[in-house]
């Protein structure tokens, strides 16, 4: 009888094993997200020495965040979210080959305590010196026969830029809004009819920056996040109500005076030898920028810089 016991005992053992094991399951096929599955134990990674070397060496690809800062003269700047490494993800990307190889490296990015929101209203002229790329703002309360060749331009480099439209252009030109906002740019405020702002009272700057909000937003479905004052006019009080509508008030660091109708070459020269990291780059619907603006954006590229909207470029991500 012990034995058959016994016997009873190894077949129930045995059944159980049976009906729980998995036969679906392949460790060594990737997940859904495309990785593997197999997950290294943690006494495997530290007696590794590519592991240890990955942990060693992170601290020299490692960066502090930045936070946003109101400087003295470039007055509010954003801020840049610090870069360390994901020491396993790292490894797990390189344990294949065994070696350590930087272009494998995984980081994470973590954001600074000060950001754009946390500083008092002040006007942006650019973004984050330690971010290579910059954002063209272009001001639209003319040149209306411009802006289909401009945006095809745009399209062919996979550009996307921010138009800052007039309130009274806009209601005069809903198509050219839709397709500037379908083409996937972003839409700020130039206030309704190109007025000389800081001579206005507070009530008529209001009025200028809310009436234009209204008609964009009617038109878009979006309320613009961004405000430029025409001719770059404003004061403190401009500023600050531009705050009080939840805006931003932008101006530029590099000028292409496009409205000056220079050659291209003379635009080039210019714009090659004021770029920087951050700059905002202002231009308009002219024939010069039509003229030049593939060279431009060709030159850039070559440059190192990567090419956004405002959103983008004032963003802390890197």
């Amino acid at each position: 009888m012990y034995w058959y016991r016994s016997f009873v005992h190894i077949s129930v053992f045995i059944l159980i094993v049976v009906i729980s094991f998995d036969y679906t399951y392949n460790p060594f096929e990737p997940n859904e997200t495309g990785t593997f599955s197999t997950v290294v134990d943690e006494s495997v990674m530290a007696s590794d020495p590519l592991y240890n070397e990955i942990q060693k060496k992170s601290e020299e690809y490692e960066e502090a965040p930045k936070n946003a800062v109101i400087d003295k003269v470039w007055k509010k700047i954003p801020g840049l979210n610090g870069v360390k490494v994901d020491i396993e993800k790292s490894y797990e990307q390189m344990r294949k080959n065994g070696t350590f190889d930087e272009t494998l490296l995984v980081y994470e990015q973590n954001a600074p305590e000060i950001t754009m929101d946390d500083l008092p209203a002040a006007p942006i002229y650019r973004g984050n010196p330690g971010k290579d790329m910059v954002g063209f703002l272009i001001n639209v309360s003319w040149g209306t026969e411009y802006i289909p060749a401009i945006l095809n331009i745009l399209k062919e480099h996979h550009v996307k830029a921010t138009f800052f439209i007039e309130g009274k252009w806009a209601m005069e030109n809903t198509d050219t809004v839709k397709m500037i906002h379908e083409q996937g740019h972003v839409i700020g405020n130039h206030a309704y009819n190109h007025p000389v702002m800081s001579r206005l009272s507070k009530q008529d700057m209001l009025e200028q920056i809310s009436r234009t909000n209204e008609i964009i937003e009617a038109i878009t479905g979006e309320t613009p996040r961004w405000f430029a004052p025409p001719s770059g006019d404003f004061n403190d009080q401009v500023v600050e109500t531009a705050a009080e509508q939840d805006m931003e008030t932008v101006l530029w660091s590099v000028d292409t005076i496009d409205w000056k109708n220079p050659s291209v070459s003379v635009m080039m020269n210019r714009v090659n030898g004021k770029i920087h990291p951050g700059a905002t780059l202002l231009m308009h619907p002219t024939p010069s920028i039509v003229e030049g603006l593939d060279s431009m954006i060709r030159s850039i590229k070559e440059k190192g810089y990567k090419i956004g909207t405002l959103n983008t470029l004032l963003s802390s991500k890197r």
